[in-house]
C-alpha cells in the first residue's frame, strides 16, 4: 500500500519526521506549534489516503508544463525576462478605449476595467494557485500553491496552498476559499468558467491547505492547468448575492495591489499593498514595481492619442501605421521624452477580420461567405491607409509552426480530418490556399467575376444592379456594426467593392457601451474581430468555436460556428500528448476554420509598436510577446 501512496503525503510525513528529530516524544510533546500543525496535516492526508486507496500521482513539483517539462527548476531565483533588482516606487498610468460599468471581471454582466485580472496590465488584485511564465509556451509555477501534483494521465490535479498565502486583509487562504470560488463561478461566472467546472468529476478537500480535483478522464490534457489558473476569492469577504449583481460591488483579493479609487467609467486607481504576502517569491521577483497603477478611459482613439502626447498616461500600444509613421513628431517625442519602441513577438499573429454572424440567414451559406471574403481590397487599403506596413492575415496561427497556411496536410492531419475531408476545399488541404488579394484594379475585376460566379452557384443573381436571391427575391444586404473611426474607414473601403456587385452593406456606428452589449448578445450581422493566438491553444478555442457555444450569449463564438470538423479538431488538440500530435491537431483545426470562411481576413503587424514615456524602465530580457508591462518600473524611483 505504501508504494501506491500519494508522494505528496509521504513527503509531508518525511519532512515532519526529519524536522521533529530530537524533539518528538512518545506523548507528542512537541513545543513547536507549526510542527504540530504540519503533523496533523500529514496524518490527515495519510488517513484519507489509506481509506480510499485511490490517489496515485506523480511527485509534487514547483511547476508543470502543457508539453515537456518547465524551463525553470525548483531553485530558480527569478524569471529570465525581469530585472530582479528593479526599484520599487513611482507610478504608471495606462490608457484604454471605451468605458466600464462593473468592478467584477468574473461575470458576463457589465464591462470591468482592465488591470484587476488582466493578462496585459497584470492580475494585480486577484491571484490564482499557479501562474504563467511568459517566456514559455505554457508552463505554470506555484503562486498561491507551494506545490502541484499532476499524474501522467492528467486524470486529477492536487495543490498545496502556501502557509504564508493570505488575502489583503490578512486572512489566511485555505482550501475552503478554493471550494467557495468554484461554487461561485459555477453559479454566476462567465461561460468559460462554467464550461470548465462541468468537467470536474469530484473535488476532494484533503486538508485545510490541500485540495484535489478529479476529472472524468484525461482526454482534455489542458484542463488541469486551467484549473490552476482559476482565481481564488475570499469566502469570508464576499456576499454571493451582491457578487452576482455586478455593478460597483467591491471585494478583496490576494494580489499585490488594492483598489484605491474608482471614477465610474473613466478611471481606476490601484495602490500597492505594503503587506503583500508574495513579494519575495522567486516567481514575483522583479515584478509589481509601481506604488500606483492607474487606468484612464477615453471615448475615442483620437482623444486618447492627444492625452498620451500630453503625458496623461505612459504607454500606448500603437495599431495605426499612419500615426506611427507620421504623427510621432510632437514636442515630447522630439525632446526624447516619448520613445517609439518596436518589439519582436515570437507568438503567432492570430486572426483579424470582419466576422460573419452565421446565425443570420444571409451568412448561413458557406459559399456566400467564401465569395464575400474574397472582395476585401487588401492591397489598396494597405497602400492608401496604412503606408504598406501591414501583411495579409490568412491563418489563425500566422507566423508559427502551428499554422497550416502554405502546407499540405501531413499523415497525422489526414487521419484526423479523414471523416470530414469531402467537405473541404482542395486548396485548403493541399496548401495552395491563400486569402485573395488583387494587385490592381484589373485583378480586382477578375476577382469580382469569380465571386459573381460563386454567388450564382449559391442561388444569387444580379437583377437591375441588385444582388438578389433567386429563391425569395431578397437583396443580399447586411449591416456592419462599428464603434471606432478606424472600423468605419475599413468598412467603407470594403463596401465600395460590394456595391459594384449590387451588395448592400450599411454601416452603423454605436457608442462603446451599446457595442459591447450587442457583441455579448450576438446582436449583429458583421463586425471587426481579432482572435489572439499563443503557442499553446487550448480550451479558449472551445469557447470561441465549438458548436455547443453557438447559441450562448457571451464574448466568444461570435461567428456562430457549428461544424463537426471544428469540434473534432478541438477535441484532438486538447487530447494531444506529444508535441507532434499537438502541432498536427492545431494545423488541422486551422484548416477547418479556414474552410468555414467565418471571416473576411484583414491584416497584421509583423512587430509590436509601442509609444512609451522615457521614465518607464523596461528590462532587457524579452518574453515571447516582446514585452510585459508587469515587469516595468519607474526610473524616477531609482
Amino acid at each position: 500500500m505504501l508504494s501506491e501512496m500519494c508522494p505528496a503525503v509521504l513527503s509531508q510525513l518525511k519532512l515532519f519526521l526529519l524536522s521533529a528529530k530530537g524533539q518528538f516524544s512518545p506523548h507528542l510533546s512537541v513545543n513547536d506549534k507549526s510542527l504540530k500543525h504540519r503533523f496533523r496535516h500529514a496524518c490527515l492526508g495519510f488517513l484519507l489516503l489509506m481509506s480510499s486507496g485511490t490517489y496515485v500521482a506523480a511527485e509534487p513539483s514547483h511547476g508543470i508544463a502543457m508539453h515537456g517539462i518547465p524551463k525553470y527548476n525548483k531553485s530558480f531565483s527569478h524569471l529570465s525576462y525581469v530585472n530582479p533588482d528593479a526599484p520599487k516606487g513611482g507610478r504608471i498610468s495606462y490608457g484604454s478605449h471605451g468605458s466600464f460599468d462593473s468592478l467584477n471581471p468574473f461575470l458576463l454582466k457589465g464591462v470591468a476595467p482592465r488591470g484587476l485580472w488582466d493578462v496585459e496590465y497584470g492580475r494585480n488584485v486577484y491571484e490564482s494557485l499557479l501562474t504563467r511564465a511568459d517566456d514559455e509556451p505554457f508552463s505554470l509555477y506555484g503562486l498561491l500553491a507551494e506545490w502541484v501534483d499532476l499524474p501522467e494521465d492528467r486524470s486529477s490535479i492536487a495543490f498545496k496552498i502556501r502557509d504564508e498565502a493570505e488575502f489583503s486583509d490578512g486572512h489566511p487562504i485555505d482550501a475552503d476559499d478554493v471550494l467557495f470560488t468554484i461554487d461561485l463561478l459555477r453559479e454566476h461566472g462567465r461561460p468559460n468558467y462554467k464550461n470548465l467546472i462541468k468537467r470536474i468529476k469530484n473535488i476532494e478537500r484533503v486538508s485545510d491547505s490541500q485540495i484535489r480535483f478529479v476529472f472524468n478522464d484525461g482526454g482534455d490534457r489542458e484542463l488541469p492547468l486551467l484549473i490552476g489558473l482559476f482565481p481564488v476569492l475570499p469566502k469570508h469577504a464576499i456576499d454571493p448575492e451582491k457578487f452576482a449583481k455586478s455593478g460597483q460591488y467591491q471585494f478583496i483579493g490576494s494580489g499585490p495591489y488594492l483598489i484605491d479609487r474608482v471614477d465610474p467609467g473613466t478611471r481606476l486607481l490601484l495602490k500597492r499593498n505594503p503587506n503583500y504576502w508574495a513579494q519575495d517569491l522567486p516567481i514575483k521577483r522583479g515584478m509589481d514595481n509601481f506604488d500606483e497603477i492607474s487606468i484612464e478611459y477615453f471615448r475615442d482613439n483620437t482623444a486618447m492619442f492627444e492625452a498620451f502626447k500630453k503625458g496623461a498616461f505612459d504607454m500606448l500600444p500603437e495599431s495605426d501605421p499612419a500615426r506611427w509613421a507620421k504623427q510621432y513628431d510632437f514636442t515630447a517625442a522630439k525632446e526624447g521624452k516619448v520613445l517609439q519602441k518596436t518589439f519582436v513577438s515570437r507568438l503567432p499573429k492570430g486572426m483579424s477580420g470582419f466576422v460573419f454572424n452565421t446565425r443570420r440567414d444571409v451568412f448561413s451559406d458557406r459559399r456566400v461567405r467564401r465569395a464575400l471574403a474574397s472582395l476585401f481590397d487588401f492591397e489598396w487599403v494597405n497602400k492608401n491607409l496604412y503606408h504598406g506596413l501591414f501583411r495579409r492575415s490568412g491563418s489563425y496561427f500566422q507566423n508559427s509552426d502551428l499554422s497550416a497556411l502554405g502546407l499540405a496536410t501531413s499523415a497525422l492531419e489526414n487521419t484526423l480530418l479523414g471523416p470530414f475531408k469531402s467537405e473541404f476545399d482542395t486548396d485548403i488541404l493541399d496548401g495552395s490556399y491563400m486569402p485573395v488579394s488583387a494587385k490592381d484594379s484589373r485583378e480586382m475585376r477578375k476577382v469580382m467575376g469569380i465571386a459573381l460566379k460563386q454567388l450564382n452557384e449559391a442561388g444569387y443573381s444580379l437583377v437591375d444592379g441588385v444582388m438578389k436571391s433567386a429563391k425569395d427575391g431578397k437583396p443580399l444586404a447586411f449591416e456592419f456594426l462599428a464603434t471606432t473611426k478606424e472600423q468605419e474607414r475599413l468598412a467603407l473601403a470594403y463596401s465600395r467593392i460590394l456595391e459594384r456587385l449590387g451588395i448592400t452593406m450599411s454601416i452603423r456606428t454605436v457608442d462603446s457601451a451599446q457595442y459591447w452589449e450587442r457583441r455579448k448578445t450576438m446582436d449583429f450581422d458583421m463586425m471587426k474581430m481579432s482572435w489572439s493566438a499563443s503557442l499553446s491553444p487550448g480550451n479558449e478555442q472551445y469557447s470561441r468555436w465549438h458548436s455547443s457555444q453557438r447559441n450562448k450569449d457571451g464574448w466568444f463564438n461570435q461567428a456562430g460556428a457549428d461544424d463537426p470538423a471544428v469540434d473534432a479538431m478541438i477535441d484532438a488538440l486538447l487530447a494531444a500528448k506529444s508535441s507532434e500530435e499537438f502541432t498536427s491537431a492545431v494545423r488541422a483545426f486551422d484548416r477547418s476554420l479556414m474552410n468555414g470562411y467565418y471571416v473576411v481576413p484583414l491584416f497584421y503587424k509583423a512587430d509590436s509598436w509601442l509609444g512609451v514615456w522615457s521614465h518607464i524602465g523596461i528590462p532587457k530580457g524579452k518574453p515571447l510577446g516582446g514585452y510585459a508591462s508587469k515587469t516595468w518600473w519607474d526610473k524616477r524611483a531609482e
